[in-house]
């Protein structure tokens, strides 16, 4: 029941959450559409009184826009309900008006919304305001000919405003469109709550010693999730067969599906939590925070990767027999020349200088692909934790054990160097010495369990040193072709 009501918590906190960023969205966009088309009208209506303007100046000259008579005789003869037109100069006095014969007492109109924009703009307009002459609110539409202005205007019937309006036909489509995404959002979230929820009952199975239900495997979903949930299921049982780390195992495999699956999703959710209870958060704050959200899903995609290379590698090592004869011959010096100029960019900003000792044509059998991610993860793990100038030696030797020639790789840096008590837990999955510091560098707690089982699947062994003068070295035996 516990568990069934922590998945609908878990099934409500991410609805919440993505349809809150669905549904603020979907405010924004209406709203912005909705002044848009507001907008759209009102240019129509002042492109039309703009017109106007124009054909009067065509018709009865640019010169004569003073003349009393023809400016009276035009307007009588292009009537619209309701039209005023006036003649201005550009010192605001009225010439001319439509409605008023004394123009003395309309007043200096120089300040008025729509006289400003033309003076500066060539045309401009006023959407609404009240006429200190007649006592009617008016749409003001004006141009600039010359030294006067022609300004037009009509008063705010009830059939004017409806025509302003904007059109809320879409605002119903907007709706059903809504009510559809969050039907299928509340499905998406359903299925990946329900998922979670069997994830959990099997972790809080381990963790209380109980015996696991083998139908859980069955029920995962096919795609990323079950993928997730399938490795941490492997990783279970790998850990399982040995009696030792029974203890170990349990804490281990809670940390893993509670902490670093659940930790990024936590902050990812945080995060929007945070966006949609501050509307008016700042633009940089908000760019920070989306990053932040980013770089958490980077962290989950770089945990999905390095466990699937884990649970493939075991794979491997269940059938090491039949993969060790699908081995090919493989130039190493080539491989580590290849690690180094992909690397090349954080290890020049990093100040880093790469020395390889090595005999020219170093050869093992093995997966090339594999070989390049041993080498991979200790640059990175060396690059990771370099503290100014520094350097990265990478030796090899050849050495022989019971009748067998091997190459012995060492791998040294000039780092903060590891304490001796946490060397021989290097290479557990998830191990970190400094957990806050690894996550903040990016780190899974897989590389070195990667290094030690690629290692191992091409049958040689993986040790830590204390490098003398600090730092550390990772030393590995491969078997030479």
């Amino acid at each position: 029941m516990a568990i069934v009501l922590k998945s609908k918590s878990f099934q409500r906190n991410l609805l919440f959450s993505i349809g809150g960023v669905f549904l603020l969205f979907a405010i924004c966009f209406s709203v912005y559409q909705y002044q848009r088309e507001k907008e759209y009208k009102i240019d129509i209506l002042h492109s039309r009184l703009q017109m106007y303007n124009y054909e009067m100046v065509q018709t009865i000259g640019e010169d004569s826009l003073t003349n009393n008579r023809l400016f009276r005789d035009y307007v009588e003869r292009h009537s619209m309900e309701g039209l005023r037109v006036s003649i201005i100069d550009k010192d605001g006095l009225v010439i001319l008006d439509s409605y008023e014969t004394q123009v003395d007492s309309l007043g200096n109109h120089l300040q008025r919304t729509e006289i400003q924009q033309a003076l500066h703009h060539g045309n401009g307009y006023d959407i609404k305001r009240l006429s200190q002459s007649t006592h009617e609110t008016y749409f003001y539409s004006a141009t600039r000919f010359g030294n006067v202005i022609v300004r037009t205007a009509v008063p705010y019937s009830a059939e004017l405003t409806r025509s302003l309006q904007a059109d809320s036909t879409y605002m119903y489509y907007a709706i059903v469109l809504t009510l559809l995404l969050g039907v299928a959002l509340y499905y998406i979230t359903h299925r990946i709550s329900r998922h979670i929820g069997y994830l959990r009952e099997f972790a809080m199975k381990a963790e209380e010693g109980k015996q696991l239900d083998h139908e859980l495997e069955r029920r995962l979903p096919d795609d990323e999730l079950g993928d997730i949930s399938h490795t941490i299921i492997m990783l279970y049982w790998k850990l399982r067969h040995s009696e030792e780390d029974k203890i170990r195992i349990k804490r281990q495999l809670t940390q893993n599906a509670a902490h670093e699956l659940k930790t990024p999703a936590a902050s990812i959710h945080g995060y929007l939590e945070s966006i949609l209870d501050h509307p008016d958060m700042p633009e940089d704050k908000k760019k920070h925070f989306l990053e932040r959200c980013y770089a958490q899903s980077e962290r989950m995609t770089k945990l999905l990767l390095d466990m699937s290379a884990l649970t493939k590698l075991d794979e491997m090592d269940d059938s090491r027999t039949d993969t060790r004869q699908a081995y090919l011959q493989v130039n190493v010096g080539a491989i580590v020349q290849n690690v180094l100029d992909d690397t090349s960019l954080q290890l020049n900003e990093k100040h880093i200088t790469p020395s390889i000792q090595m005999p020219k044509h170093v050869e093992v059998q093995g997966d090339a692909s594999l070989l390049y991610s041993i080498f991979r993860n200790l640059i990175d793990n060396a690059i990771a934790y370099a503290t100014g100038a520094s350097r990265i030696a990478i030796i090899c030797n050849e050495v022989e054990h019971e009748g067998r020639h091997f190459y012995e790789f060492q791998v040294s840096d000039d780092g903060p160097g590891v304490e001796p008590k946490h060397l021989e837990h290097l290479f557990e999955r998830f191990y970190r010495i400094d957990k806050g510091r690894s996550r903040k560098l990016g780190g899974t707690g897989l590389g070195l369990a990667i290094v030690k089982n690629a290692v191992a699947v091409h049958g040689g062994t993986t040790t830590a040193l204390s490098t003398p003068g600090g730092g550390l070295t990772i030393k590995f035996t491969l078997a030479r072709f």
